[in-house]
């Protein structure tokens, strides 16, 4: 803003600097230094904001903070190789500056030290690799040839349990605990939408979201008894007619056509993997529909 009559938008203008005059609401700018916080309007017209911008320093005065080197190889290959031509660079420029050689001396010693174990630690690495494959391959074999002797003695008519447990190879369960008959029951969902087919959808009534059956259970094992339309379905089991077993989520039961419009009475059961039955269903009717 050139020097010169300013004309302020708002009363109470805080003006800070040197050279300043007040002149009832206008400010005159005489000098340099002149801090305004609301926008001004100079004399034609135009409106002047002032402005701030960011300041980032810059440190010039030179520290002394330690840093580690960056150029020195993590890998031990590398490191080796710069670790020598380092040292040979060193001496080099040690002896052009004349200074004293007895100051090298534990750098020297270091790398000597260096240059003796680096190569014992990799010989030491290859013969360590080489034994594991040695025996991995050994072991290999040993299992190749355990193999048919124990198939061999496990097959021997003589043989005993007491020699195969002498041994160390399987002794055969004999006396396996049966699969226990199922505890819980299954619920039945009918689906009698379609003409003369019933659709079954089984769950067990511990896991009534899940559609998987009970753990060691065949199936389930689905019995029916017809009866008329307003017909109290048979209380005793031994009067339905076994239709088929279930072994997943759900099936299908289809009907002639003179059983149409009569009422289907379902009975169901889980099976063990051995045959043995689990308690019965609740009694679930659905009409035949014709």
């Amino acid at each position: 803003m050139r020097p010169g009559t300013v004309r302020v938008a708002r009363t109470g203008v805080p003006a800070g600097g040197t050279g300043v005059r007040w002149n009832g609401k206008g400010v005159r700018q005489d000098c340099t230094g002149v801090r305004l916080k609301w926008p001004l309007v100079r004399v034609d017209g135009t409106c002047v904001r002032p402005t701030r911008t960011g300041v980032r320093t810059v440190r010039t005065v030179a520290e002394n903070i330690p840093m580690s080197e960056q150029r020195i190889p993590r890998a031990d290959g590398g490191f080796a190789a710069y670790a020598n031509h380092y040292y040979e660079a060193v001496k080099k420029w040690w002896d052009t500056q004349g200074l004293d050689p007895a100051d090298l001396k534990p750098l020297e010693t270091a790398l000597a030290e260096w240059n003796k174990d680096y190569p014992k630690h990799v010989a030491a690495q290859n013969a360590a690799e080489a034994a594991r494959q040695n025996k991995d391959a050994a072991k290999r074999e040993l299992e190749r040839q355990i193999r048919p002797v124990t198939a061999f003695v496990q097959s021997y008519p003589k043989t005993t349990d007491a020699d195969r447990a002498t041994i160390g190879i399987t002794v055969k369960d004999t006396n396996a605990t049966p699969t226990p008959a199922p505890a819980s029951r299954p619920l039945l969902l009918i689906d009698s939408g379609n003409r003369l087919t019933h659709r079954l959808r089984l769950v067990d009534e511990s896991t009534p979201t899940r559609a998987a059956r009970p753990r060691g259970t065949l199936g389930a094992e689905v019995y029916v008894a017809l009866v008329g339309a307003r017909e109290t379905p048979p209380a005793d089991p031994s009067v339905y007619k076994f239709v088929r077993t279930v072994t997943r989520g759900g099936a299908e039961v289809a009907f002639p056509n003179e059983q149409g419009g009569q009422t289907a009475a379902y009975l169901v059961r889980w099976v063990s993997a051995t045959g043995e039955p689990g308690p019965w269903s609740e009694t679930t009717t659905a009409t035949i529909a014709a």
